[in-house]
């Protein structure tokens, strides 16, 4: 790779990229059909995977979208926050160099954040080719960039232009959820779709909501060099992962610098000479932080405003969000909704499998539903905390007999030689039988291999088929094997 270029010539271009492939400036909405077979509104992940399962199965469809095609994920979300997350990893290798190698690797405070960014807007601009406005059109979607409004049970405008549809899909995702604390909108605060934007490394960072999120993101920044404090209302860490999992991380991310403030509310804020002044208190206890840069991660809201819901006889649940039935179907049985707009796990991954189920059900007609989702999902910290299934309590809350097999990662081999010995691979089982019910996996790769207890789970695989399968050595999936195999010597051991 070649030395790094400085990176405003790499913004502008970028930048003028993305654009033109996610808003093109120029853009003249088509001519609609008399009436399309699917109508999807929002282009986030679960618009974007609708729109190319129906021309797939060659339904006529049109695509509405208010912004930019991608969403909160891929223009503002997951792509921008794994970029950051990548460079906080460089860093911390960077600054790991000496104690490892005897190597003289620098300082997080030595890397140039503008650097940091600007690869943060190369790889947006290329992820964002997949789903651009050109692909699409040439796919044979009809874009419409305008306000969507039902203005009946089968039309909807895009704009000021109407369009029929057999079905629509309400894709319209979420948005991140505001604080209402006197005196917070005098901060000038940042949410994860503001946060991209900044152009200068915080000297100190205030990330309010101890969630995947704001975990993520108070551990890229910390690595890159910033003083972070993370402040949590809740008084347990990651509440909903499993507790040595949780414990696990927090002290990883002591020893990166991170300060974690749990059951702590915030009162006040105010500006102080320039700076940003959180008033705090703890079991009484009244304290504050300060911070040049305060990052809100406490939640997402679906966006439903504005939609004309009412027109089109379809609910909103007590959650916020659009109420349907578990095949994604709303009040009106033309009308489906997936993603963020609809679902409580707001994930990406969840985004487009919602939306490859709601698309065949309401254009063949099939019944398929969300609970039989099997959904992995991950916190990308170091080490990252990976999951699938179900989890101890869940199982016992169901009166299912668990027993659990666990591997540590200093126990696998290629973790020892690749320096991430840190975590371990859980599986757990149903007590007296070989059925895999969930796992969850603390390792530097867990996002990974996740993927493997996935098609694992999915396939029906038992532990006992799962320990007789071949996996290459040295490797760190390796330790699901393990975990297979203790799970045979037991067995045997019992005669």
């Amino acid at each position: 790779m070649k030395k790094a270029e400085r990176p405003t010539e790499w913004d502008r271009q970028s930048e003028a990229l993305f654009l033109e492939r996610v808003r093109p400036l120029n853009w003249q909405n088509p001519k609609p059909r008399e009436t399309y077979d699917l109508v999807v509104i929002g282009a986030g992940p679960a618009g974007l995977q609708a729109v190319d399962e129906a021309r797939r199965m060659g339904f006529s469809t049109a695509l509405i979208e208010q912004n930019r095609l991608g969403g909160n994920s891929f223009n503002v979300g997951t792509i921008a926050s794994k970029s950051l997350i990548h460079a906080g990893r460089v860093g911390a290798t960077l600054n790991e160099a000496e104690d490892i190698w005897g190597a003289d690797g620098g300082k997080p405070s030595q890397i140039d954040f503008s650097l940091v960014m600007a690869r943060m807007h190369r790889a947006r601009a290329r992820v964002a080719a997949y789903h651009s406005a050109s692909r699409l059109a040439q796919a044979g979607v009809d874009i419409f960039f305008g306000a969507a409004r039902f203005t009946g049970p089968n039309e909807v405008s895009a704009g000021e232009t109407a369009l029929q549809f057999r079905k629509a899909l309400i894709a319209t995702g979420a948005r991140p959820g505001v604080l209402d604390i006197p005196g917070f909108e005098s901060v000038d605060y940042r949410t994860s779709s503001t946060i991209f934007g900044l152009v200068a490394l915080p000297r100190r960072l205030a990330v309010i909501g101890g969630g995947p999120l704001g975990c993520e993101m108070a551990q890229a920044f910390s690595r890159l060099g910033s003083q972070v404090s993370i402040i949590d209302i809740d008084p347990k860490f990651l509440p909903g992962e499993e507790r040595d999992a949780a414990e696990l991380l927090s002290r990883a991310m002591a020893r990166d610098g991170v300060a974690i403030r749990l059951n702590t509310t915030i009162t006040s804020a105010r500006i102080e000479a320039g700076v940003k002044v959180l008033d705090t208190i703890n079991a009484g206890m009244k304290d504050s932080v300060e911070a040049d840069e305060v990052l809100v991660s406490v939640g997402r809201v679906a966006n439903v405003e504005m939609l004309g819901l009412d027109v089109a006889g379809v609910e909103i649940a007590s959650t916020g969000c659009v109420a349907v039935d578990e095949c994604f179907r709303t009040k009106n049985p033309d009308i489906y909704a997936a993603g963020d707009v609809c679902m409580d796990l707001k994930f990406t991954n969840v985004a487009q499998a919602t939306a490859r189920i709601a698309v065949a059900n309401a254009l063949w007609g099939k019944a398929d539903s969300w609970t039989n989702l099997l959904v992995p999902w991950c916190t990308y910290c170091d080490p990252e905390i990976a999951h699938i299934g179900l989890q101890v309590w869940d199982a016992r809350a169901r009166s299912i007999p668990v027993k659990t097999f666990a591997v540590m990662m200093e126990d696998v081999d290629r973790a020892i030689v690749d320096e991430e010995d840190l975590g371990f691979i859980k599986i757990h089982i149903q007590d007296g039988t070989d059925r895999i019910i969930g796992a969850t996996i603390v390792a530097e790769r867990a996002s990974e291999l996740i993927n493997e207890m996935s098609v694992i789970m999915h396939a029906g695989i038992g532990m006992k088929a799962l320990a007789e399968t071949i996996h290459t050595y040295p490797a760190q999936s390796e330790g699901i094997m393990l975990a297979a195999l203790e799970f045979v010597r037991q067995k045997s051991a019992a005669g």
